[in-house]
């Protein structure tokens, strides 16, 4: 029973898929012939970008600050 099951679950697959309409439409362009040149001017800014190795280093060094009350005791 599986395999006549199986058998014709393949067989309207086929079927179906050779009932598609495959029509392509064909869209015909032009050759360009005009030629347009934009300039572009580049200003030449220096900018320092600072570069970390690790992702938070900036807020662990924000937070790792240290107060006199930090410091150990002595007994």
């Amino acid at each position: 029973m599986k395999t006549i099951a199986t058998l014709i679950f393949v067989l309207f697959i086929g079927v179906a898929a050779q009932a598609q309409d495959n029509r392509i439409e064909t869209i015909e362009m032009g050759i360009a012939t005009e030629i347009t040149v934009k300039e572009v001017k580049t200003e030449k800014n220096t900018e320092v970008a600072r570069l970390y190795r690790r992702k938070f280093s900036t807020a662990k060094k924000a937070l790792s600050f240290s107060t006199k009350r930090n410091a150990p005791k002595m007994a």
